[in-house]
């Protein structure tokens, strides 16, 4: 196979995990949403790719590149796919890599800050209610810029209610950690969803927590990590998370990430 630019490289890691299955309680081939299906997932992959070719090309934004890959796949009626995706997608596009990411988010300013706050609002991503910065909240943009807050510092705000947010202010820690457990699983869809169910089994999802509570995430946790010890069935979870409506959705973009990375390092994705 000939080498994958960047970008291509990105829009892969997005077919491959909404492809991988199962993945308990995500859209996946076998399972959909009522109202986002698994073309939904496919057709964001195939529509972000200007964004993330820019993104590859350099000299623009982190927010105005999330902001635009945003844009280009909110079009159908599937809503958001892969907004989390994209915030970690497009830094490590951007920087080759996790080494470079960790340096652009640190170069980020206000106006992306203000790029991603527009990208939010086009979104019907979950937020904590009570919290000082609200992205649905008008109000929160004039304060953005007041406090002259960067698109780090807004992340660095989120990151203890976001573990999407985290990995900026990180170092990209669970990307690194699902890159090898991707490595460590082997090649293909299997390795997709060990790795997948490995990292659900670390820390609550926080998607999760701001649909269900804590206690929700944790419980999902402790049953992944049930699945891994072979005390639990795989299917059987998977169609409870289904029944439920239990989500993890975070651990799905962090593993989008994860497979970026390790593609990049030579894992094997058609065996």
């Amino acid at each position: 196979m000939r080498n994958l630019t960047r970008a291509e490289r990105a829009q892969l890691a997005m077919v491959l995990e909404v492809s991988a299955f199962p993945k308990p309680g995500n859209v996946d081939r076998c399972h959909d949403f009522p109202s986002t299906r698994l073309e939904h997932f496919l057709a964001s992959a195939i529509l972000a790719g200007p964004a993330l070719e820019a993104a590859e090309r350099g000299g623009r934004g982190l927010g105005g590149l999330i902001h635009e890959a945003v844009e280009l796949t909110c079009g159908h009626s599937g809503g958001n796919t892969h907004f989390g995706a994209f915030i970690l997608l497009v830094p490590l596009v951007a920087g080759d890599g996790i080494e470079g990411a960790n340096r652009l988010v640190k170069e980020t300013d206000v106006e992306d800050s203000i790029e991603f706050y527009r990208a939010f609002g086009k979104t019907d991503v979950r937020v904590i209610p009570g919290h000082e910065l609200d992205v649905h909240d008008p109000a929160s943009l004039k304060e953005i810029r007041e406090r002259g807050m960067t698109l780090y510092d807004l992340m660095l705000y989120s990151a203890p209610r976001d573990m999407v947010a985290r990995e900026w202010v990180s170092g990209f820690q669970m990307t690194r950690k699902g890159a090898d457990l991707l490595h460590a699983a082997g090649c293909g869809r299997q390795g997709i969803v060990e790795a997948y169910l490995s990292l659900l089994a670390l820390e609550p999802d926080t998607f999760v927590i701001k649909k269900y509570g804590a206690e929700v995430a944790g419980m999902t946790m402790r049953k992944a990590r049930q699945v891994i010890e072979g005390v639990r069935d795989l299917q059987a979870f998977d169609q409870e998370c289904i029944e439920k409506g239990i989500n993890p959705g975070s651990t799905a973009d962090i593993i989008i990430a994860s497979l970026y990375t390790a593609l990049g390092e030579g894992w094997e994705w058609d065996c």
